[in-house]
């Protein structure tokens, strides 16, 4: 775990103890600092007894405190510590901005952080992977794999300095204040979230702060084949003076006999990650060959475009990250029509993030058959049937079996939601989970 002299002998309270709350109480008693922390949850209340004062930040006396250390699930806009943090003075903060406050006693290192509305986990996943290759010190955290503040401090090799690589969502962003990373990165940027912004500006104006934390010698990474992506750039060079060190990148740069030889990474949106990641690693010094070997040994994180098994010649794919049409488009995107026969069968559905699938529309004809599943299926269903076969499965079981009965070799089962998961399961890892599942049960 990471224990800073920073923050001896100050006080904090941390208000949510899933993973990054109790990593941030360990490490914040580690370092010498009072802690005054508190869940809805008894059970979790419980995790912390005997490391750390428990009472409610809605209850006690804020005066005196140097942080309310929040988790990014708390919605700011409208939930009542906002208010009360202002009251007293008391700035709101996360576990990365704890990191940040870190940094300055920690082993020389660099930071790499990843953000963008799709495709963040899988480009983090890759840069971790790509400086892993090359020898570095390297773990990843933010919004994927463990807390940061959970992880041992890189000391440097003989390589050099290690580097954390965080991906970011905009949630995190809005919880930091002090984040220079070395290199920042954005991928893109598409409607999301828009329940706790100030409408689509105030979601890419979060997305953008990323880059307003960084020192001008530092490097910037943006997606230049999407327009919001664009505008950052625009308003950093004429808003904010940031001529130097800003470099974009184009998924067009990737060949499709480069894509070939990089298994894990099919598909238009892998290329943007790929784009992305050599961009990052060409940054950090790696060498070409290191970033190429790389690329093509990557495996596919859980859940995001990952091969579940083959059932009769049929591949079996779990997407069941892509909770929103514009992450599941690329998947659709993926597995092209042979000789205009569609290949794939798409399970989708789960509670719904917009009333369309605008995105996906132009990869429909890529579609053999469809399964509607969850509190969106049937107004998907119906909005579907003029494009293409639809099965008003309801449960995810029931779309499993049914596809298998439908699929021809050399088709795709996917499940690629363009929703969230809440309705049916605990969060997307357990759909994916239970995709598995029912694939491994078929006959």
């Amino acid at each position: 775990m990471i224990v800073s002299s920073a923050f001896a002998g100050k006080t904090y309270a941390v208000l949510g103890l899933a993973r990054s709350g109790l990593a941030t109480v360990e490490t914040l008693v580690a370092s010498g600092a009072r802690v005054v922390a508190w869940d809805s949850r008894e059970e979790a209340r419980s995790q912390v007894a005997g490391k750390a004062e428990l009472g409610d930040p809605m209850e006690i006396d804020l005066a005196g405190f140097d942080g309310i250390v929040v988790s990014p699930g708390v919605p700011l806009n409208r939930h009542p510590i906002a208010m009360r943090a202002k009251l007293a003075g008391v700035p709101i903060i996360g576990d990365i901005e704890l990191f940040a406050l870190a940094r300055p006693t920690l082993p020389p290192h660099k930071v790499v952080g990843i953000t963008g509305t799709n495709g963040k986990s899988t480009t983090t996943a890759l840069i971790h992977h790509i400086i892993e290759q090359a020898g570095y010190p390297t773990v990843m955290g933010g919004n994927i794999g463990l807390p940061i503040l959970s992880q041992p401090p890189l000391e440097p090799n003989l390589k050099g300095a290690g580097v954390y690589v965080l991906e970011l969502s905009s949630y995190q962003i809005d919880l930091t204040h002090s984040l220079d990373c070395d290199v920042a990165v954005l991928l893109n940027i598409t409607p999301d979230h828009l329940d706790r912004y100030d409408g689509f500006e105030g979601y890419v104006a979060s997305k953008m702060r990323l880059f307003l934390m960084q020192s001008f010698s530092n490097i910037a990474v943006v997606g230049e084949d999407d327009r919001e992506a664009d505008e950052v750039v625009y308003k950093l060079h004429h808003d904010h003076g940031r001529w130097e060190n800003v470099q974009q990148f184009n998924r067009l740069t990737i060949t499709p006999e480069q894509q070939e030889r990089w298994p894990s990474l099919q598909g238009p949106h892998n290329a943007q990650n790929a784009a992305a990641a050599i961009m990052v690693g060409q940054a950090l010094g790696i060498d070409e060959a290191t970033i190429a070997n790389a690329l093509a040994s990557y495996a596919s994180l859980p859940h995001r475009m990952q091969a579940v098994g083959t059932r009769n010649g049929v591949l079996y794919v779990n997407d069941s990250k892509a909770t929103n049409a514009a992450s599941t488009a690329p998947a659709l995107a993926a597995w092209p029509a042979i000789n205009g026969k569609p290949r794939i069968h798409w399970i989708l559905g789960g509670v719904a993030k917009s009333e369309n699938l605008d995105e996906c529309a132009p990869h429909f004809g890529n579609v053999a058959h469809a399964y509607t599943i969850g509190e969106a299926g049937h107004m998907f269903a119906d909005l579907l049937r003029p494009h293409m076969a639809v099965d008003d499965s309801e449960m995810l079981s029931a779309a499993v079996r049914r596809a298998a009965r439908a699929a021809q070799p050399g088709d795709v089962v996917l499940l690629s939601p363009a929703c969230a998961s809440f309705d049916q399961f605990r969060d997307f890892e357990a759909r994916g989970d239970a995709f598995a599942a029912a694939v491994a049960a078929l006959e």
